[in-house]
């Protein structure tokens, strides 16, 4: 069985690049993921993943920890830290995740830095970022991503994210290039306790996706989270519980051809002087 699974991971390795299940294509955090995948407008610790220019938007530092279990395959899952702190520059991020089971994972660590300009916030992220396949061996390079919104205003904002604009390789020997992608996204706020999100995003080597999402804060406390992918078409759904300090986000993924995905994250926000 594992052999299998292994071959399937060789051989179908471009497939699941297109498939954002790795760590650089992938959206981080169970409240994104929710809402339908999206990347651009989180503005929360898990930013440093999805969109770094949303680490400026952090009202205070946080530290958060996610796993995901896509299809009832522990070889397809994901863990993650994240963490960022604000300062008087702007604000520090980093993250760590791994993805994969023995027979091939992928895994990466890095920090961003992001600051907020008059309307715009801009963030940029260097990783370090590994590929391994047993019996194959590992390779590894560094990637740069950069991301950014503009709040133009109280209620309605743009953004933009780019991953891997340094056009990064698996590794220095390989002529394999990893997945380079950009989303764009819109955000709306019609009234305080609902959110509307609108994002296309693209890969350089697949159609478009579009991906719309909702959050409604029944309490201050609990929100309600739905969203919808194209290409393949997804369903998402999700809930969050938040107080002062603390926060649990749950997703539930449903791909018709594959089958279901879960996802939990936790965060802890840290009271500032």
């Amino acid at each position: 069985m594992k052999q299998l699974i292994f071959f399937c991971f060789l051989f179908g390795l471009p497939f699941l690049a297109k498939a954002q299940t790795d760590p650089l294509t992938q959206v981080h955090g169970a409240r994104s993921q929710a809402m339908g995948n999206l990347r651009v407008h989180g503005m929360d610790t898990w930013s440093y993943f999805n969109n770094p220019g949303g680490l400026a938007k952090l009202e205070s530092s946080g530290i958060s920890a996610g796993y995901d279990l896509r299809f009832g395959l522990k070889e397809l899952s994901t863990v993650d830290l994240v963490g960022a702190w604000k300062i008087k520059a702007g604000t520090l991020g980093f993250g760590l995740t791994r993805y994969g089971g023995k027979l091939f994972n992928q895994q990466s660590l890095g920090l961003a830095f992001a600051n907020q300009l008059g309307i715009v916030s801009l963030g940029g992220k260097l990783e370090w970022f590994q590929t391994q396949i047993e019996g194959f061996g590992s390779g590894s390079s560094l990637i740069f991503s950069l991301g950014g919104m503009a709040e133009l205003s109280p209620n309605f904002s743009i953004g933009a994210s780019i991953s891997n604009l340094s056009r990064s390789k698996l590794s220095k020997d390989s002529e394999t290039g990893l997945p380079t992608g950009i989303s764009l996204g819109i955000f709306y706020l019609p009234i305080n306790q609902l959110q509307i999100h609108l994002e296309v995003e693209k890969d350089i080597q697949i159609k478009p996706v579009v991906k719309a999402g909702l959050e409604y804060g029944i309490k201050e406390w609990i929100f309600l989270r739905t969203g919808i992918n194209s290409n393949p078409s997804r369903l998402y759904f999700g809930i969050g519980l938040k107080s002062n300090r603390m926060s649990l986000d749950y997703a539930y993924g449903q791909n018709q051809a594959l089958g279901s995905t879960n996802h939990i994250s936790l965060g802890y926000s840290f009271s500032e002087k």
